[in-house]
């Protein structure tokens, strides 16, 4: 599902170069449960922006599900990401003037899904993560678990085929960060592809596939 091919991203500081991504190769199949983990500075987030196209690559070809993305306009890319791509944050990101289920609302608004579809779909979304009496809350009234489950309600909205969780529990406390990760591995099981960076070796774990980054570089590939 997920194809990169001698991916590289440099960035320049001053008059150096630096290899952020260095000559990466990794496939991704449908409904894997993948983290991807490894020191400050690996380039674990770099790699998955550029996987969920909020950045280009310098050099090398992506394709998701066998499609070359890597050429397409900024435009084509941000059509991509709405109907293909989730991303979960670990500061949440949600829009502090809408209520929960406005935010999770908003990519079907950026769709152009009808109002009906859209309420039926915020409602059902909702009810599944046990959050219908948090509707019309805004997020300075939700616990931070809340939040991110919001958070996970309006990336999944659109039904993606591809979930980004970078540092998902990374604000949450034990229990909170927990049911967090029940959410999103109940995601993978129902065919969602899953890939989480995380610091924490206990959540990675978890994966079924665990990608070591060091110095822009994948230096290890293994099952969990």
């Amino acid at each position: 599902m997920i194809e990169l091919q001698h991916i590289r991203r440099d960035f320049l500081v001053g008059d150096q170069t630096v290899h952020a991504l260095d000559d990466i190769n990794l496939c991704i199949d449908r409904a894997e449960y993948v983290s991807i983990m490894g020191p400050s500075g690996s380039g674990k987030s770099t790699l998955l922006n550029l996987v969920g196209l909020l950045d280009r690559a310098t050099s090398g070809q992506y394709l998701l599900d066998g499609d070359d993305v890597t050429t397409l306009s900024d435009v084509q890319q941000a059509q991509t990401r709405n109907r293909r791509i989730g991303f979960v944050f670990q500061a949440f990101h949600l829009v502090p003037r809408l209520t929960a289920a406005e935010n999770v609302e908003l990519p079907l608004v950026l769709a152009a899904v009808p109002v009906d579809q859209r309420k039926a779909r915020v409602a059902a979304a909702l009810q599944t993560l046990n959050l219908t009496d948090r509707a019309h809350h805004k997020p300075d009234q939700l616990s931070g678990g809340q939040r991110q489950r919001i958070a996970i309600a309006r990336a999944t909205i659109t039904e993606p085929a591809v979930l980004l969780a970078d540092e998902p529990t990374g604000n949450l406390d034990h229990k909170s960060g927990g049911d967090v990760i029940d959410t999103l591995e109940a995601l993978n099981r129902r065919g969602i592809t899953l890939i989480v960076v995380t610091h924490d070796a206990e959540l990675g774990a978890r994966a079924h596939r665990r990608v070591l980054m060091r110095d822009g570089r994948v230096e290890a590939d293994t099952p969990a």
